[in-house]
């Protein structure tokens, strides 16, 4: 097969498939169409239609660009086989039914920002961090029936710092994503359109999932220890930001985002949710009375703001809940 022969279909949202879209673009392989979220509404009364990033940058290539209600659509499967694309690829879109992702004759390929079978779902780098995981990577694999769980076809690992938080990890495997996309594409080329893939059931231990994330799942425990609450306010900082509740000396309650902390070595006697004062620092105890520095929040309706200047106009705070 030539690269010449290949017909593709990008499907995509957001900033991180674009990078991926511009690389094929970029080394010039014929995509022929892009298939994208129907445009958003934004605005105080939505009345403000804002298209997607990956819609925005294929109308600037002059990719034509589908945006379907419903992939089952009738209207749009059909216009969707008039490009005649013989391959498919996937980047942080939607479940696709076996009628759209079976419709190319080299299959449809998704880009997972994780390494499969680990971390299947919809927030894969938020729940590496969150679980303190040192790696993840990025995984190309054919779609089938279930989501996350079809044949791998490639892998590549990146490492996580313990300082790293989702902005840090996101954009790395942004730019990963675009790599291991172009090198999949090339072991199709150079296979005839049957590259060597493994079947999901041959990799062995414990799965950890991804599951989507709400607001709920942002609250923040701190009768657990230290690293564990460092590890989650990192895993959702800076969308969507963990939370917490602060409680004044007056008994008045506020949303509280964090942003950044820092574990800390020292130990008190607080219990999990007190706070302490030293100067311009702020720590809260966490499980034992390990202390958890904080370094950067944001009050409800508030901007994001230092600890410190933080502490400048509240000093008559009693603890987290």
């Amino acid at each position: 097969m030539k690269k010449e022969e290949l017909r593709i279909v990008f499907m995509g949202t957001p900033e991180f498939a674009v990078e991926t879209l511009q690389a094929l673009v970029e080394h010039e392989y014929n995509v022929v169409a892009v298939v994208t979220q129907p445009d958003k509404p934004v605005g105080r009364h939505g009345s403000v239609l804002q298209p997607s990033a990956v819609k925005q940058y294929a109308l600037k290539q002059g990719i034509p660009v589908l945006q379907p209600e419903k992939m089952k659509d009738p209207v749009f499967v059909e216009s969707l086989r008039s490009y005649r694309a013989n391959l498919q690829v996937v980047v942080a879109f939607r479940m696709l039914p076996e009628v759209i992702w079976a419709m190319p004759v080299y299959g449809t390929f998704n880009v997972h920002a994780a390494l499969l079978p680990q971390y299947r779902g919809a927030a894969p780098i938020n729940w590496a961090i969150i679980n303190g995981e040192t790696q993840t990577g990025v995984t190309t694999f054919f779609l089938d029936h279930d989501i996350d769980t079809g044949r791998i076809l490639l892998q590549k690992p990146f490492g996580i710092p313990d300082e790293a938080d989702v902005e840090y990890v996101y954009d790395g495997l942004m730019h990963l994503g675009a790599e291991i996309c172009l090198e999949t594409i090339e072991t199709i080329i150079a296979s005839d359109g049957h590259p060597v893939s493994i079947p999901q059931a041959d990799f062995q231990g414990i799965l950890k999932a991804a599951p989507k994330i709400f607001k709920e799942t942002c609250e923040i425990n701190w009768q657990q220890p230290v690293k564990q609450v460092y590890d989650f306010i990192r895993g959702l900082s800076p969308i969507p930001g963990a939370w917490t509740t602060l409680i004044s000396s007056d008994d008045k309650e506020t949303v509280l985002k964090i942003f950044k902390s820092a574990k800390s070595d020292r130990k008190s006697d607080l219990l999990p949710g007190q706070i302490l004062i030293e100067g311009k620092s702020l720590y809260v105890a966490c499980m034992n009375g390990e202390l958890l520095q904080i370094l950067e929040l944001q009050l409800a309706g508030k901007k994001r703001m230092t600890a410190k200047d933080f502490l400048n106009g509240n000093q008559a705070i009693e603890k987290m809940k």
